[in-house]
């Protein structure tokens, strides 16, 4: 299994799981890392490569413009990875307002390669859900169910 972050170059071959969803600016948990440490211990072997865009030299001065090389290479390296993606699996958590995992369900809702998971008391849940059941996409409560029925869906 490999890991790949922004800005890495993204490889053609293996499957490709990209984590959507909650970041807030680095500012949430790093929910991102448990699902890389859970896959490792089962994929040591098989090619699985994770696309993760929570960056780790991340700086929050970075002005948030089309013309500000830093940041539209991060937005775009995750379009990219979203595009290449065979699977993207999404987390809202319950404390975030998380409005770009928000517009990238709506840009991949009819790609059917989205599993979600958004927690009770997520302020827009209920968009969430509805968005989801009209498109077909499978939702879970929690993270350790979304990763298993992805684990099934691998094997």
């Amino acid at each position: 299994m490999k890991v790949l972050y922004p800005v890495s170059e993204i490889e053609e071959k293996g499957i490709k799981i990209f984590l959507a969803g909650t970041i807030e600016m680095g500012n949430s948990e790093d929910w991102q890392q448990k699902v890389i440490d859970d896959f490792q211990h089962i994929y040591k072997e098989k090619e699985i490569i994770v696309l993760n865009p929570r960056r780790v030299n991340w700086d929050s001065s970075w002005i948030q413009s089309i013309e500000n090389k830093q940041f539209s290479d991060q937005v775009n390296w995750e379009l990219d990875a979203l595009e290449k993606s065979d699977f993207i699996i999404m987390f809202f958590d319950k404390n975030s307002k998380s409005p770009i995992s928000m517009l990238e369900l709506g840009l991949f809702a009819d790609s059917k390669k989205m599993l979600v998971c958004c927690e009770e008391g997520f302020w827009r849940k209920g968009n969430i859900d509805i968005v989801c059941k009209r498109k077909g996409i499978p939702t879970f409560e929690n993270m350790e169910q979304l990763t298993t029925a992805l684990k099934n869906l691998i094997h």
